[in-house]
């Protein structure tokens, strides 16, 4: 995989001063942590499009699909300003190659879920808005990974998300190289245990596509493969899913291994679904058995080791 993954992030969250009390909201995971593995493009809406430091706080009002972005206390309505903006800001982040997005939780500008909607008739709030900001992005950009800074510190949804991120720049780099259907072939075969293990639904559907892959035409047919291979990772995967997939991968042993190997590998595997050992722990000794025997098929799979080790995002039971 080519250096510098771009994703985009709020930009309070990489510690900038620009929040609407002049504060900001570091995040050190992203800093620190993914800091080493990705190169950060900031995004601050409010103060991109105009805004002071400090300024009034603002929150999103009215209709649930098409709210106004309007001041707290004085109601001043910036919701035309946000949106052009908004507009010629994704023009700008297009040539910025992103492969992901991390978004401020809550933001009535950048919160990607369960935003304050408040209500012209006095009721509740409705917690069922996206930021002005937030909504632009996943209109202009369907198939980019995104996620909140809040929801990354479950270790489930922050596997998902940076899995979904790597593997979105694997199919940019494919992308680039020119495709074409033989390569196509070539890139599925190597995606096929992750696909597996985040919906053996999008495993069958791709697999269809790939092997009508000459009725269509080149465009079309990566168009397709897109759609459905960036679905397919949106996908959580799960105890029973990776369980099926190394289910799946013992075959690749059946006529290689012991059966003292195959007893231990099998009890990992059982641990693993009991939740007793991380996915890791099974997953380690599966390397294993893919040098010791050399199993070209699977030395290939970027199952085995789709995200660098040192993330740790398989480490969690």
């Amino acid at each position: 995989m080519k250096p510098e993954i771009k994703i985009g992030v709020s930009s309070c969250l990489l510690g900038n001063p620009v929040r609407y009390d002049g504060g900001h909201k570091h995040d050190r995971y992203i800093t620190d942590t993914l800091g080493k593995y990705f190169q950060f493009v900031p995004v601050c809406p409010e103060v991109e499009c105009g805004l002071p430091i400090p300024r009034e706080a603002m929150r999103l009002v009215g209709d649930i699909e098409n709210p106004s972005l309007l001041t707290s206390r004085s109601n001043k309505d910036y919701t035309e300003q946000m949106q052009q903006f908004c507009a010629r800001r994704v023009e700008e982040l297009e040539k910025e190659n992103l492969c992901g997005f991390i978004f401020k939780k809550d933001s009535p500008s950048s919160g990607l879920f369960r935003v304050k909607v408040y209500q012209n008739s006095g009721q509740p709030p409705l917690k069922r808005g996206r930021g002005l900001f937030a909504s632009a992005m996943v209109e202009r950009f369907p198939q980019l990974p995104m996620e909140e800074e809040g929801r990354l510190h479950d270790p489930l949804i922050r596997e998902n998300f940076l899995e979904h991120v790597f593997s979105y720049r694997r199919w940019r780099d494919f992308l680039e190289d020119q495709p074409d259907y033989k390569k196509l072939i070539t890139f599925h075969t190597r995606q096929k245990l992750l696909i597996m293990a985040h919906s053996p639904q999008h495993y069958l559907l791709l697999g269809k596509l790939v092997a009508s892959g000459k009725k269509h035409s080149k465009e079309q047919l990566l168009q397709d493969y897109e759609i459905k291979y960036m679905d397919a990772l949106s996908n959580f995967s799960s105890i029973k899913k990776h369980t099926n997939v190394m289910q799946h991968i013992m075959g690749y042993f059946k006529d290689r291994i012991t059966p003292d190997e195959k007893q231990e590998l099998l009890e990992l595997i059982w641990n693993y679904k009991d939740a007793l050992v991380p996915l890791m722990v099974p997953l380690t000794l599966i390397n294993h058995y893919v040098r010791k025997y050399n199993i070209a098929y699977l030395q290939k799979q970027v199952y085995l080791t789709p995200h660098p080790a040192e993330l740790m995002l398989r480490n969690h039971v």
